[in-house]
């Protein structure tokens, strides 16, 4: 399984252009329909998941998608505790945007997690937009933050490289969502950050221009391509399983995926 994943970036390598990215086209809009097929391969795998490697108990955080709530990262989830984590979700509900004060409350509950688990670092997933925020709380407090997984999160280039703009545009109009799609918040979000980040992109994904999905080099910074759709990555196979791979590596001995 672990050489399923098309290629990892290494850290030295030089990141894709996402300046001038598109928003991707009606082919791979349709492919969105196999995240179904996804989801079922997952379901039907058995025991698969108990082959991989396990955890060491420390909590791990999933945040969802724009316009998606805790029902959605629920086998993510599942995957996480059979895999011997404490998985929690986001704690707000619906994703429906930016909200003020979000990035504050969300390192908080990341403190209170860590101050109910013995101290242990609290790990973060987040799904597309979820892994926007999930990178900025682990610059508000990297010293809680053990590692940070994105999944199809557009955070560098081009913002509007998205099929969800519209949306977006229309569910965040107050002034602090407007701020943060200024020019100097897009070029602070594309900073790599200080913590273990493995960034998860799909060159198949409809919804995210797929180079706005990686980051820019880094020391302990990787982009990781996978075979999946956007709707797919938290139950995709692949995915899951380098989800599984990277978590398990012990605090402090980070290293970059072997494929």
């Amino acid at each position: 399984m672990a050489a399923i994943a098309e290629r990892a970036l290494k850290p030295h390598e030089i990141a894709p252009d996402a300046d001038s990215a598109l928003k991707p086209g009606q082919r791979l809009q349709w492919r969105e329909c196999l995240t179904m097929l996804e989801y079922a391969a997952t379901r039907l795998s058995g025991d698969l998941v108990d082959h991989w490697p396990r955890g060491d108990g420390h909590p791990v955080v999933v945040l969802p998608g724009f316009l998606a709530g805790p029902l959605s990262t629920s086998l993510l989830r599942d995957v996480l505790s059979r895999l011997g984590y404490r998985p929690y979700d986001w704690g707000l509900g619906w994703n429906l945007g930016h909200r003020p004060n979000m990035v504050e409350g969300l390192a908080a509950r990341v403190e209170e997690i860590q101050r109910r688990s013995d101290g242990q670092k609290v790990s973060l997933i987040g799904w597309s937009a979820g892994g926007i925020y999930a990178r900025e709380v682990a610059r508000e407090v990297p010293e809680q933050v053990r590692t940070v997984i994105s999944l199809g999160s557009p955070f560098r280039g081009n913002h509007r490289a998205t099929h969800a703009t519209l949306l977006w545009d229309f569910l965040n109009r107050h002034p602090e969502a407007t701020e943060i799609m200024s020019e100097a918040a897009r070029i602070g979000r594309a900073a790599p950050l200080t913590v273990p980040t493995t960034c998860i992109y799909s060159k198949h994904d409809g919804v995210v221009a797929w180079e706005c999905c990686t980051s820019l080099p880094a020391p302990r910074t990787e982009n990781i391509e996978v075979r999946s759709t956007h709707f797919g990555y938290g139950h995709n196979l692949e995915t899951l399983h380098i989800i599984a791979d990277r978590l398990a590596q012990r605090e402090g001995k980070w290293r970059p995926y072997q494929t």
